[in-house]
């Protein structure tokens, strides 16, 4: 069963979102993927957002560009943590626009926001989230963060020599 939802607001977002996919897939946390349209599918965005608690879901990450309020709105039906992914996309005004549309929400409605284009970042979180319960997945975290501290120690060494 699915613990970590990863949807997007178009087919375009996909090559971004691709990297949470596998970062999560690396620290073997079952996901869910979909494409869910705050703008051109409402209603299923409404049936996604009231309805993956009861379906075993943990954390859902969404990700969108331009007005980017995908995010936003999963975060106001559903009662997870939501981490927003905002994206560069070819309407966007730098990613800007998609930044402040996640980042800029009102009391009350959190979304966790991970740097532009940042979907790596979002699976690190969700998979944070996801091992606070499960210890396995948190030592999976813990020997990643570990080789991330090895890669750079090497790099040190080698731009000594």
């Amino acid at each position: 069963m699915a613990e970590v939802g990863i949807i997007m607001g178009s087919q375009s977002d996909l090559p971004i979102m691709e990297e949470a996919v596998a970062i999560l897939k690396a620290f073997q946390i079952e996901i869910e993927v979909d494409i869910v349209s705050a703008h051109r599918t409402p209603e299923k965005m409404m049936e996604y957002g009231t309805k993956a608690h009861s379906r075993g879901i943990k954390v859902i990450i969404a990700g969108a560009g331009g007005a980017a309020h995908l995010p936003g709105m999963i975060a106001s039906l559903t009662p997870l943590p939501v981490i927003g992914v905002p994206i560069k996309s070819s309407n966007s005004i730098d990613g800007w626009d998609s930044v402040l549309s996640i980042l800029q929400m009102p009391g009350g409605v959190p979304v966790a926001t991970v740097a532009l284009n940042g979907a790596k970042n979002a699976g690190i979180l969700a998979a944070q989230i996801i091992g606070s319960h499960h210890p396995e997945i948190q030592n999976r975290i813990i020997e990643y963060k570990k080789d991330l501290q090895t890669k750079v120690l090497e790099s040190s060494k080698n731009i000594k020599k």
